[in-house]
């Protein structure tokens, strides 16, 4: 990077934020927004064409090989407007899964406005109403733009209809662009610079700074991505954490052009990074204030909310000699994604792990994926489950995690379980379908609204460990792909719940344990009874594989003996010698089974207890 950059950049570390903008990139998933963000980094030259490759933005492997983005990404542009002007565009590109609706929240509590993409050939779906939601709660400025108008099947005037009718967004001026091609990014840059709003504060207060992200580096320590509101921010300030309270030096300021680009200062209204020196990853928290230690302000940035697990599952190292090593591994992933929460936790049959709590399903696949691949573990991850409210015979509650956890029955008065508000955006055609699918899952249908002909938004109440094993597959299953699902967290209510144990040869396997409704008790325990008996290896005794609730056998499997054909040498004769022959088989196999243990294979574990078939 030449110096001219970095005069350019310095040169506008000034007191006027006129030429500012922060906006977030929002839209359902696959909607297109890591495109559109990289035509944006080509056209403004941020990265020479001959350098762009697919999704700049997304950097990680595994959002690289999914198509998705897991992490929000805060890179700075500088964009030469039609009326002559410079203007520094400070750029979010943010997920679409609704698991990572946190990651949406703290980008937009940084921004003036939000970009909102729709595609053209999809239209309006549910996590295009909940981003536009979020995006008018923070009182941002819209820009609504329809990506993909390049494809056949593209309807742009057709979608323009469902903007404004299914979210009351004037779209008289969508911005029509394909971040395909490139056409109509232009037009979205000088939209930006006219429709968004430039930051607001004041240069001479005190500090007021809001940390979006971190990450650690092994130099330089805990480096935090933040938002100036107010006051300044240079290398050498002595700096406070709010919430926490510790103090730091501050190492050096900066700001990202994908690479990191280090300035003079930070000041109103930009985005960029503060070194800061810290080793210790717990004492920079996403969502704190930073703020000056001498003149520190008078309140701590308002507007994130805080990421609260949904999904707790037990991962253990196949080599318990990596416990501490996963130990470190999820303190280090923990501090840029601080929805992460854990307590360690024992298993008979998988030795020493962590119970981990996760924001969903497609949360908890990739940060298993990722602890595999940047930090060389081996991983088993116990069946998911969610956070239930067990009230006592005495009075007393507790929160459980595990079935583990559970108490004796005998001492439970009743178990209340989380339950989701749902809505489903789907044709008319498929409405049958999708309240047979809320049904078969415990769910509650509530009120339907009519957006448009071609849709319909379907409101529905479902417990949360119904919508975590396979809902969203079927629901895609049964739409043919045109159903969109979001949902947010609601009340818990009293339910029916067991613990259904499974047992080998007697004797209960800790790891196989789960907590269900009763009503499907039977079906699951005979659907894992199955699936352990092809997959565990015949011993030289009977395995019997039972399915229970407390003392009651609801369900059983049998691995057959290895046996020898003990007959082969009678070739005839009396029966008394064969059956003598079958006797004295029989007792070895019983003694044989009084001294035997049944080991499970690891390969039972995976296989019983992967996500996508539980």
């Amino acid at each position: 990077m030449g110096l001219g950059t970095y005069a350019i950049i310095n040169a506008m570390n000034n007191n006027d934020t006129s030429h500012i903008r922060n906006f977030s990139i929002v839209a359902h998933i696959d909607h297109g927004k890591s495109t559109i963000s990289d035509r944006i980094l080509e056209l403004t030259h941020t990265v020479e064409e001959r350098e762009l490759t697919s999704q700049m933005l997304d950097s990680m492997d595994i959002e690289q090989e999914r198509g998705i983005t897991i992490k929000s990404n805060a890179v700075r542009v500088e964009y030469d407007a039609d009326d002559g002007q410079r203007y520094q565009f400070n750029l979010i590109d943010t997920p679409g899964h609704v698991d990572f609706t946190y990651e949406v929240s703290r980008s937009l509590a940084a921004c003036e406005g939000a970009v909102l993409v729709v595609d053209a050939t999809q239209g309006v779906e549910a996590q295009t109403v909940s981003n536009a939601a979020l995006a008018m709660n923070a009182n941002l400025d819209i820009v609504p733009c329809i990506n993909k108008i390049d494809l056949p099947s593209a309807h742009p005037e057709e979608v323009k209809r469902e903007i404004e009718d299914e979210l009351a967004i004037p779209a008289d001026d969508a911005v029509l662009v394909s971040g395909k091609t490139g056409e109509g990014i232009h037009e979205l840059l000088e939209a930006i610079v006219y429709l968004v709003s430039s930051p607001t504060g004041a240069a001479d207060a005190p500090l007021k700074a809001l940390i979006l992200d971190s990450y650690f580096d092994e130099y330089r320590g805990v480096i935090a991505t933040v938002r100036v509101f107010d006051g300044h921010v240079r290398r050498g300030d002595h700096l406070r954490m709010m919430a926490l309270g510790d103090s730091f030096l501050c190492d050096g300021v900066g700001c990202r052009r994908l690479l990191e680009t280090p300035l003079d200062e930070l000041g109103v209204g930009e985005v960029g990074f503060v070194v800061t020196g810290l080793k210790d990853t717990a004492l920079v928290k996403t969502g704190d204030t930073i703020t000056s230690e001498g003149h520190p302000c008078a309140e701590a940035c308002p507007g994130y909310q805080e990421a609260k697990p949904m999904v707790y599952t037990g991962l253990f190292p196949m080599d318990n000699k990596q416990c501490e090593n996963l130990r470190d591994a999820l303190e280090k992933l923990k501090v840029n994604d601080p929805s992460l929460v854990w307590t360690p936790e024992t298993s008979v049959a998988l030795g020493f792990g962590f119970r981990v709590g996760f924001l969903g399903l497609l949360h908890m696949e990739v940060v298993k994926e990722r602890l595999e691949r940047e930090f060389a573990l081996d991983l088993i991850a116990t069946s998911p489950s969610v956070n239930y409210h067990v009230y006592r015979t005495d009075g007393t509650m507790a929160e459980v995690t595990s079935p583990q956890d559970l108490p004796d029955v005998t001492r439970i008065d009743r178990i209340e379980e989380p339950y989701l508000k749902a809505k489903v955006i789907v044709p008319p055609t498929f409405m049958g379908a999708v309240m047979q699918l809320v049904v078969e899952h415990r769910g509650e249908c509530g009120n339907m609204v009519y957006l448009s002909e071609k849709s319909i938004e379907m409101h529905f109440d479902i417990p949360l460990a119904e919508l975590i094993l396979d809902f969203f597959d079927q629901l895609k299953s049964r739409t043919k792909g045109y159903a969109s699902l979001d949902y947010e967290i609601g009340s818990y209510r009293r339910s029916d719940l067991v613990r259904l144990d499974i047992l080998l040869a007697g004797d209960e396997v800790d790891a196989l344990s789960f907590i269900v409704h009763r009503d499907k008790a039977y079906g699951m325990a005979r659907r894992l009874c199955d699936r352990l008996k092809d997959i565990i290896p015949r011993q030289q005794f009977e395995v019997p594989i039972q399915g229970a609730i407390g003392n009651k056998i609801i369900s059983r499997s049998t691995v057959r003996a290895v046996r020898k054909d003990v007959l082969a040498k009678c070739y005839g004769g009396d029966i008394s010698r064969k059956r003598k022959l079958l006797e004295k088989q029989k007792e070895g196999k019983r003694r044989m089974k009084a001294i035997g243990s049944v080991e499970v294979p690891q390969e039972a574990f995976l296989a019983v207890l992967k996500v996508d078939d539980a």
